[in-house]
């Protein structure tokens, strides 16, 4: 399941296309600290936006990627089915996710790792709730079962979302269940980013 994301778009084109797309975007704790990285991992600071009070709106914030689970594991997935979320729904700023399968080659030592993208997105969001936790509020990523693009790597996915599906999100009164879908196939790109493929292997 996913547990490492990217983000490398800077701050003004984030805010730009929220404005394109009519959403309001509050920054209450001044505008934050969005860095570019290859890699985000569990327990990372990184900003999500949360639901506004009205349609529409949202707060762009930094915070933690999981939150403590039963006997301390991190819960930075969970499961979508069978529930509405009628309240703390954000989303997750993201231009990239990896997901990482078992080696073909029994001398490589690490898993494969993949890279997907959404195709004319330039970024996207992931659907994600946020809660209050002892150590101040943390996000988790929503999973479903896999598209068809994420079913030959793994048999869960997050839930990326196109940017006509972003208000719906933020708007708790939209069902859950319209909005918490497997895009269409061929809708994310995936490339191999380790181990690299050399100019070789990519003519054989």
């Amino acid at each position: 399941m996913c547990n490492d994301y990217r983000l490398e778009v800077d701050i003004a084109s984030i805010a730009q296309d929220f404005d394109d797309l009519k959403i309001k975007i509050d920054m209450p704790e001044g505008t934050p600290n969005i860095e570019a990285r290859e890699d985000i991992k569990i327990s990372d600071v990184a900003p999500i936006v949360r639901s506004g009070e009205v349609r529409g709106t949202g707060q762009l914030i930094n915070r933690r990627w999981s939150w403590g689970g039963q006997g301390g594991k991190p819960v930075y997935n969970f499961r979508s089915e069978g529930r509405e979320f009628t309240s703390h729904r954000c989303l997750i700023l993201a231009d990239g996710f990896y997901e990482f399968t078992k080696p073909e080659d029994p001398k490589q030592k690490r898993k494969t790792k993949w890279l997907f993208t959404l195709r004319d997105h330039p970024w996207f969001c992931i659907a994600g709730i946020w809660r209050e936790t002892p150590e101040g509020e943390a996000f988790t990523m929503l999973t479903m079962e896999p598209g068809e693009d994420v079913a030959p790597y793994h048999s869960r996915q997050i839930i990326p979302l196109t940017r006509a599906q972003w208000s719906d999100w933020l708007d708790p009164t939209v069902p859950a269940s319209a909005v918490l879908r497997a895009l269409p196939k061929g809708s994310l790109g995936v490339t191999q980013v380790y181990p690299p493929l050399t100019t070789q292997s990519v003519l054989l």
